[in-house]
This record gives structure tokens, sequence and C-alpha cells, in this order.
């Protein structure tokens, strides 16, 4: 997935690519998340701004409730 770094990055968007890495590599919610932080943040909260990174906490907590189908 192609990432513009010029805006932020939505809700749906992390949904869309934790869900894809979920996938597409069998992995748990948990190991998705950790390499979807470490490849679009650098571990670093700041990479893509905070409305980015808030985005992407609430989208992982929404899928952690089971509020959206992974």
């Amino acid at each position: 997935m192609t990432i513009n770094h010029g805006g932020d990055l939505c809700e749906d968007y992390f949904i869309a690519y934790i869900s894809l890495i979920m996938n597409s590599r069998g992995t748990t919610l948990e190991e998705a998340k950790a390499f979807t932080f470490q490849r679009l943040f650098q571990n670093d909260e700041g990479t893509l701004g905070d409305r980015s990174h808030k985005s992407f906490m609430r989208a992982y907590e929404r899928m952690a409730q089971g509020a959206v189908g992974a």
C-alpha cells in the first residue's frame, strides 16, 4: 500500500493495512500491530504525525475489541 506523506492517514487505512498483514502473513493482531508500527512509523510515533498515530491506535483498539472484522 502506498502512503501519501502529505496527509494524515485515517482509521480505515490502518484497519485495512493491519488486516492485510494478518491475512497475508498469518499473524496475530498484536504481531500485525508491531509490524505495522515498525514498517510505517519506523518505531517512532511522530514519523507520520500525531493524527496518523492516533488513527493507528484507534484502529488497533477497534480491532482488539472486535468492533471490526479482521
